[in-house]
């Protein structure tokens, strides 16, 4: 939950600010050139060549996994939390997708199709999707082995008997449904590799807004975990834009939360 006070550092002039701030800024560039080693390693990891014939149910019918490029090389993934017989998706994967629009009027022109996969049959999430007011192609992979081979749903059974994977290691607290990201290369033979996949917090990235709250003097101002964002229309805008207390917060758990390590 937000707070309305903040632990204020101590004051002090604007020379000593600058010098404050200049022995900031050099661990702020060593982070930089660290991330920029970190994405290169990752771009060198090993692939793995995709064999299995995955079916997607969309917009254009059912498709496969190579016509979800689109025409391009790269393609990248976002497993939308929205489960069989849901009314309404993740609020978390909700506050994450409400960044890919604009992502995509860019990504589309560099050779990258994004596309939103989901568990639940296509339909089921089509009034969701024109709730929010969303354009991306949302896809559903109910028809295929998709969402448990990339370990982003697990069965009861899977669960009962404590064998769910989630972001390589056994899960504790995993859930039907999960969030991730996967990134997948097609070459001119149109053989298709997985390249990346990422789960919990290795999606913060993709979080425009928690990248803007971390500059702010109250940070990201959380309690527990996501716990003021809500759908995007479910905000009570006379208390300021703080949630209303009356609405769920996100349901990705600690296991799947987007910010938890």
């Amino acid at each position: 939950m937000t707070t309305n006070t903040i632990e204020q550092p101590r004051v002090v002039s604007r020379e000593e600010w600058i010098a404050a701030r200049k022995q900031h800024l050099i661990r702020e560039k060593a982070f930089t050139r660290q991330r920029d080693q970190l994405s290169a390693e990752r771009r060198a990891l090993p692939w793995v060549k995709v064999d299995k014939p995955y079916r997607f149910d969309g917009p254009d019918g059912q498709q496969t996994l190579a016509e979800l490029f689109d025409g391009r090389s790269q393609l990248v993934i976002y497993h939308f939390m929205f489960g069989p017989g849901w009314e309404e998706g993740c609020p978390g994967c909700s506050f994450l997708a409400d960044h890919i629009d604009g992502a995509n009027l860019h990504l589309a022109h560099h050779d990258v199709s994004l596309v939103v996969v989901s568990h639940a049959p296509w339909r089921e999430f089509q009034s969701f999707k024109k709730r929010m007011g969303w354009r991306f192609k949302w896809v559903s992979s109910y028809a295929s082995d998709f969402n448990y081979d990339y370990q982003v749903s697990a069965t009861p059974n899977q669960i009962a008997e404590g064998k769910v994977i989630y972001n390589y290691e056994a899960s504790k607290d995993p859930g039907e449904e999960m969030p991730g990201l996967s990134t997948f290369y097609m070459t001119a033979a149109g053989y298709i590799f997985h390249t990346y996949s990422a789960y919990a917090r290795g999606l913060d990235m993709l979080v425009g807004a928690y990248n803007y709250l971390d500059l702010m003097p109250k940070g990201r101002d959380e309690t527990e975990i996501m716990d003021w964002v809500r759908h995007h229309d479910r905000y009570d805008e006379a208390t300021t834009g703080n949630p209303s207390a009356e609405t769920p917060a996100a349901c990705c758990g600690p296991e799947a939360s987007v910010s938890r390590a």
